[in-house]
This record gives structure tokens, sequence and C-alpha cells, in this order.
């Protein structure tokens, strides 16, 4: 079994100290228990298979990651004994969701089951093993987190009045200047530009099948800047992160056999698969969104004009020109009132704003309306082409929190900084009383917790 650490200094380190349970492995390398927190003990392997897991989900490291996981970890392992003295019981369905989502993350970042078993040194259904037990103790973990935070009191306007009254101005919050918005969207046509696309991709497909190399039209033609340098391939991946539409045709083909034209929230696409094993592949592909014309800007520009200066001039009201003509089916009812997709507030911070339509807005004043603007919508990983004028309903200017105005960020937040008051008392509580025991190996860790350093084990 081979594991990431290697360094000779810390194979030399533990091999100096070796009088906690401690096992050679093939190689010459040294596992070895580092911590005992209860009845719960963790080795130089736990660490390890966790930083593994971590480099192969993308996640970088810097020199105190093992120490970040071993504080962690003891941490976790007070939060599950307690679990299990509080007799709760796993969630299952997060499990599973969480084994789902982490293997096909890993399978896709390394490239399939068998790499994936290369890169560990073992076979897929042993890490599904270790993983669901490790997931298993994290569903506890979590649940018994929640429930430390949960048994604050309930707080009451009285709480919050008393907070700010003893908090300096320093810690409180800051809300940023907020917008309130609404719009009216024209869409360009749509239709003859979906046209042009497939034509366009009939030929390529004619071209691939008359014998031209696929990758070479990929790298010249396709809209996806992340494969078309690599010919269009797309490196073996899960089906599950890709659009499901996506998926089932790549499924469905032979390797070999190019695709009909397959409609995504991205565009249009030819595929070729090249490889599949179980519910991975490897394909290659051809995107072409559709783009528009200088005629469908002049257009929908025009008409978005003169609904402005009816607007201005009193003619009709914004929401009322919204209902009748915007094509954005989200706003449209709303009097064409914006919302956030992600929160459902119809108050946006800057960042939260597209960057077309916050340049539109950001010099206007409450009431003002943009002048016509190309914008995105939400649809799809980039958004489609839309165009659009932008009224400014409200603005909230940035400004320290008050109780009057902002009480509901303020409660948030006093409730938040409550929770990690709990937690950090039960954890600085449950250090002092439980058995633990740290290997010196780890005194020079920067530890967030200073009470660890009671716990070191005296040589």
């Amino acid at each position: 079994m081979r594991y990431l650490l290697k360094t000779a200094a810390v194979i030399s380190a533990l091999a100096m100290s070796l009088t906690l349970s401690a096992q050679k492995y093939p190689g010459g390398l040294i596992d070895k228990t580092i911590a005992v927190v209860g009845n719960e003990a963790i080795t130089i392997s736990d660490i390890e298979n966790q930083v593994q897991t971590m480099r192969a989900q993308g996640m970088s490291s810097d020199r105190n990651m093992r120490c970040e996981v071993l504080e962690s970890m003891m941490e976790s392992k007070i939060f599950l004994m307690q679990a299990r003295i509080d007799s709760l019981t796993v969630n299952n369905d997060m499990v599973n969701s969480e084994m789902s989502q982490r293997l096909d993350q890993i399978r896709t970042t390394l490239g399939g089951d068998e790499e994936v078993e290369k890169y560990f040194g073992k076979p897929l259904y042993k890490l599904r093993q270790e993983w669901k037990a490790v997931l298993e103790d994290q569903s506890l973990t979590q649940q018994e987190q929640s429930r430390v935070a949960s048994d604050i009191p309930d707080l009451t306007p009285y709480d919050v009045k008393q907070y700010l009254d003893t908090a300096s101005t320093e810690v409180l919050p800051i809300v940023p200047v907020k917008y309130r918005l609404s719009q009216i969207c024209i869409y360009p046509d749509r239709e003859s530009a979906n046209l042009a696309v497939k034509e366009k991709l009939i030929s390529l497909r004619e071209r691939i099948i008359a014998g031209e190399k696929f990758s070479t039209l990929a790298r010249i033609y396709s809209e996806d800047p992340g494969s078309a340098r690599r010919g269009g391939e797309l490196g073996m991946a899960s089906k599950s992160i890709f659009w499901p539409v996506f998926s089932d045709a790549a499924m469905a083909l032979k390797p070999g056999v190019i695709s009909q034209i397959v409609e995504t929230p991205d565009g249009f696409h030819i595929i070729e698969v090249l490889e599949k094993k179980g519910d991975m592949f490897n394909a290659r592909h051809i995107l072409i969104k559709p783009q528009y014309t200088a005629e469908d800007r002049e257009k929908a520009f025009h008409k978005l004009d003169s609904l402005r200066n009816e607007i201005l001039a009193e003619a009709v009201t914004f929401p009322l020109a919204a209902r009748f003509y915007s094509e954005d089916p989200s706003t449209r009812t709303n009097g064409g009132q914006m919302a956030d997709p992600s929160t459902g507030s119809s108050y946006f911070e800057i960042d939260q704003l597209k960057p077309q339509d916050y340049a539109a807005i950001k010099d206007l004043k409450e009431g003002e309306i943009s002048t016509p603007v190309e914008s995105l919508d939400n649809e799809g990983r980039s958004g489609n082409t839309v165009y659009k004028i932008i009224r400014v309903d409200q603005i909230l200017p940035s400004h320290t929190a008050t109780f009057e105005n902002d009480y509901t960020e303020i409660l948030q937040g006093v409730k938040q900084r409550k929770q990690m008051e709990a937690i950090d008392a039960f954890l600085e509580k449950k250090i002092k009383e439980t058995h633990i025991v740290i290997d010196p190996l780890f005194r020079e860790c920067p530890f967030a917790r200073d009470t660890w350093s009671e716990k070191f084990r005296k040589d």
C-alpha cells in the first residue's frame, strides 16, 4: 500500500517515535496511531487517505494541510462520540448522495475507474467501503453539530438590541449597496439563428462522414474553448456531469458513430463517442452557439427605445409595458420586476448582477431607465443573448447595519455568532474532559485551538 508521505525527514521522525501502535507497509513506509480521542484512533494512513482524496477532488494543499486535517479529524471524533451517546442515526440519503458526487468527481478528474484504482492503490469496491464509513461518520458528526447549534435559545428583538448596544462599530456588519430592478426583454430571432447553426453542423457532420477528421474540425469550429484545443475531446467522465440530453445521446452511440444534432442549454452539438465504461464515457464534440446579426440588435434596440420613450412620456407605465411586450417569462408577469434566481430576493448586490446589467444602471438614480443594452439571460452555463431596458426601482446605499433598517440581517448574524460560540464552548469543554493523546510529531502544528497543546504525549 502506497501513501503520499514520502519525505525522508518525516519517515525518520516516525521511525524514532513508535511508542504508540505501529506497523510497516510494503516499501518501508510506516503507519501508526498519531492521535487517540476517547476510544477513537487516528492513524497516519487516515490523514494520508484524506489528503489523497482531497487532492483527487482538485483541492490544493500547503505545508499545513496535514495539520488542518488532523485537527478537523479530532474535532469530528468528539462530535462523533457524542452523536453515539445521543443515539443519532446515519442519514443514508445524504451518504449515498455524497458518495455518488465524490465518486463521479474523482473518476472524472482522474479519468476513469482504472485510474482511480491506480491512484489510490486499491480496488474501487474497497474505496467505496472506506468512503462510505467516512461519510457515515460525517453524517453523525454534522447532525451533532447541528444539535449543539440548535440548543441556543430563540433570539428576541431585545437580544439583538443588546448586541448592538454592546458591540463596537467595527464588528457591526456593513450592508452593501443593493438595487431593486425591473426589466423589459426582447430576444433576437432565435429560430433563424438556430437554423443557421443546424445547417453548419449538418455540413460538418457530412464532412466527417466523408473522411475528414472530427478532431481537426473541432479545433477549427467548436465554440467550447476547453475541449476545442484537444480536438473536441472531453476526457473520460461520469455521465452525471453533463446535461442529461447530452449524456443520453452519447451513451446511445457506438464508438466511431457521429450523432445527429443535440441541443442543450449551451447550444448545439454533434458527438462522437471514443470509449464507454459503465456509466462513464469519453467523447469528442463540436459545440456551436447561435449567433445573432447586427440587424437583430438594431431591430430590438429600436423597439426598446420606443417603449422607453413612451414610458418616459407617461403614455404607458413600465409594469404594463413589461406585461405586454417583455419576452422574459420569469419577469413579465411581475411587471418586469427582477429577482435573484438562487435566493428569490428582489434586491441585488453589485456582484449578483451581470456585468452588462450593472454597467447599464450604475450611474442611474431611482426611477430612471437605462438605454437599451445587450445582456445575457440565466439559461445554460453562460446564458443566451437578450436585449433589455432596465429601470432602477430602488437603491439602498451601503451602510453600517442598524436595528431599524436591517433587523433581519443582524438577527441572522447574531444567531450565527451564538451558534459558533455554542459549538466552540462544547468543543473546549469536551477536549478538556476527554482522554486525548496526540503524538509529538505534530507538536509544531499551528492548531486553531490552544487546548490541544495540553494533550500531547509526553516522551
